[in-house]
C-alpha cells in the first residue's frame, strides 16, 4: 500500500493515544481523518478541534464510504459491529502497529521500549534532537508539554517512536537505533509469563534493529541474551551499549544529586563525558531516561550545548509526575503509574522531593488481568503512602474476572490508613481531607478528575 495514495483515513479507537498521534500525521499530510471512540475525551475533543470528525457510537451506518484505509487498536472488542462489518467488506485494515511500520520502516527510526519509562524517554528524546537542531517527526504515548501533542512533524528523515510491547507491536518495526530501559513483567495476558514476555517480545525486538545500528540497553538486561544471541547481533553490526551505574557500563551516570530543586549528573560515554548535566524532571529514573536521550542525541551528532538546553528546560509530559498544583501548603501530582514499578518510582521521587511530609494517594488498578497478576506488588508499593483512597478497577478491553477487584488489593494491604471508594464517593472523601502531598495514580480515567480535584483545592486556598 502507497501511503501517498491515501485521501481518507477511518479509525476505530481514534480516541487512544497511539492511535491519536497517527491521526494527527495523516491530518499533517493533508488526508481527511474520521473515526470512532467508545468515549468523549479531551483529547477527542481536541482531535475534532483540528478537524477530525468523530462519533462516540458503535453505529455501522456511521462508517464513511469514501475509506480508503482503516486503522484500529487491538483493545477494541472482538464483538465490535463497526470492526466487524469493515473485516467482511474487505475495506483495507490495518493494526496501529502495521501502519506505525509502515510510516517509519524507510526512515532512520528510534525505537524505545521498556515495561517503564519509553513514554518519557521517547519525548526526552525527541526534545533533545529537535532542540539540537535535527528537525525530527516523532509518535509518543503522552502529550508532550512542550508540544502540546503526541506528534511532532519533522522534515528530516529521524522519526522517534514509542515501541509498545502490548500486542507485540515493536515488531512491526526495523529501527536504526533501539533502546530498552526495563523487562519487568506486563501484558501477561498477551505473553503468558516473563519468559514468553522476554524470549517472544523483547528479544525479538533487539532482533529487529537494523544492520550496523544500535542498541542501547540498561545494565543487567543483557544477561537474558544468550552469547549466541549477542554474537549474531555483533556480526550484523550492530552497537551494543549498556548504561548503569558501574564502571563497566559503555554509558555512565555518575555523581546524580538534587541542587536548587533540579537533578543533575555526570554522563560518561563514546559521544563525550559531561558533567552536571542538569534535568528538569524529578526521580532518579528519569536520570536514566535522560541518559538515553543524550546517547542517542550523540549517535546523531547533537552538540553539547544543545542537549544541555534541552534536558534543562524540558516541561515534560502530561501525566508523568506532572504537578498540577505547586503551593507551599499543597503539591498535589498526577501521574501515569499503572504497575507496581511505576507506582515504586513515582512515590519515591515523592519521597525524595518532599521529605517528612505527609503523601495521601488515590490509585485506580487499570484492568482485572493485571490486577490479578500484581495484587501483592500494588499491596506492597501502596503501603508507602500515608494514607490511600482506593478506587474501582478500570476495566479497559477487558470484560470482568469473577473474583477480581480492587479488594484483592485492599485485603493484602497493612497500612491501616486505606479506603475503598468508588468513582461516586472519591471527591466526597477529598473534601473531608487537606493534604500536604496529594498524587493521583493510575491508567484508566482517573485523570477526568484532575480538574475536579484542582478546583476543589484551589476554592480551599
Amino acid at each position: 500500500m502507497r501511503l501517498n495514495d491515501i485521501r481518507h483515513v477511518y479509525f476505530i479507537g481514534i480516541g487512544g493515544i497511539g492511535m491519536s498521534a497517527i491521526a494527527r500525521y495523516f491530518l499533517a499530510r493533508g488526508k481527511k481523518v474520521s473515526g470512532y471512540d467508545r468515549t468523549r475525551t479531551v483529547l477527542t475533543g481536541t482531535l475534532e478541534n483540528e478537524g477530525m470528525s468523530v462519533h462516540y457510537t458503535d453505529d455501522v451506518s456511521m462508517v464513511p464510504a469514501d475509506i480508503d484505509l482503516v486503522v484500529y487498536t487491538p483493545a477494541i472488542p472482538a464483538d465490535h459491529q463497526e470492526l466487524n462489518h469493515i473485516r467482511k467488506s474487505g475495506m483495507p485494515l490495518f493494526k496501529r502497529s502495521e501502519v506505525l511500520g509502515l510510516i517509519s520502516n524507510e526512515k532512520r527510526s528510534i525505537g524505545v521500549a521498556g515495561t517503564h519509562g519509553k513514554t518519557t524517554t521517547s519525548t526526552m528524546t525527541a526534545h533533545v534532537l529537535k532542540t539540537g537542531g535535527i528537525d525530527i517527526s516523532a509518535f509518543l504515548g503522552g502529550i508532550a508539554v512542550d508540544y502540546n501533542s503526541n506528534f511532532i512533524i519533522g522534515k528530516s528523515d529521524v522519526v522517534v517512536l514509542e515501541a509498545d510491547e502490548y500486542d507485540r507491536s515493536f515488531l512491526r518495526l526495523s529501527p536504526f537505533i533501539a533502546s530498552i530501559s526495563s523487562m519487568d513483567p506486563d501484558h501477561l495476558d498477551i505473553y503468558g509469563d516473563r519468559e514468553q514476555m522476554i524470549e517472544t517480545g523483547y528479544k525479538a525486538y533487539a532482533s529487529k534493529v537494523r544492520d550496523n545500528g544500535y542498541l542501547i540497553i540498561r545494565e543487567g538486561l543483557l544477561n537474558e541474551f544468550s552469547v549466541g544471541e549477542l554474537l549474531k547481533m555483533y556480526g550484523r553490526g550492530i552497537t551494543v551499549l549498556e548504561y548503569g551505574y558501574s564502571e563497566k557500563a559503555q554509558v555512565r551516570i555518575s555523581n546524580v544529586g538534587v541542587e536548587n530543586g533540579k537533578y543533575r549528573f555526570d554522563y560518561q560515554g563514546p559521544g563525550g563525558n559531561f558533567e552536571k548535566i542538569s534535568l528538569n524532571l524529578a526521580g532518579s529514573h528519569n536520570v536514566e531516561n535522560a541518559t538515553v536521550a543524550v546517547t542517542v542525541a550523540l549517535l546523531l551528532g547533537v552538540e553539547e550545548a544543545g542537549i544541555r538546553e534541552a534536558l534543562d528546560g524540558f516541561k515534560g509530559i502530561q501525566r508523568r509526575f506532572e504537578k498540577v498544583i505547586d503551593t507551599h501548603d499543597l503539591v498535589y501530582i498526577d501521574d501515569y503509574a499503572h504497575h507496581p514499578g511505576e507506582l515504586r518510582v513515582a512515590i519515591d521521587a515523592a519521597r525524595i522531593l518532599y521529605p517528612g511530609r505527609k503523601i495521601t494517594g488515590i490509585f485506580q488498578p487499570h484492568l482485572y488481568s493485571r490486577t490479578n497478576d500484581f495484587a501483592d506488588g500494588f499491596a506492597e508499593e501502596l503501603d508507602k503512602l500515608d494514607e490511600i483512597l482506593l478506587m474501582d478497577i478500570y476495566p479497559a478491553r477487558e470484560l470482568p474476572m469473577e473474583g477480581v477487584s480492587s479488594e484483592m488489593i485492599f485485603k493484602r494491604m497493612k497500612n491501616p490508613e486505606v479506603k475503598l471508594v468508588t468513582k461516586e464517593t472519591v471527591m466526597d472523601e477529598l473534601k473531608k481531607k487537606r493534604p500536604e502531598i496529594l498524587m493521583t495514580l493510575g491508567a484508566g480515567d482517573i485523570d477526568t478528575f484532575v480538574p475536579k480535584i484542582k478546583e476543589l483545592y484551589s476554592l480551599k486556598q
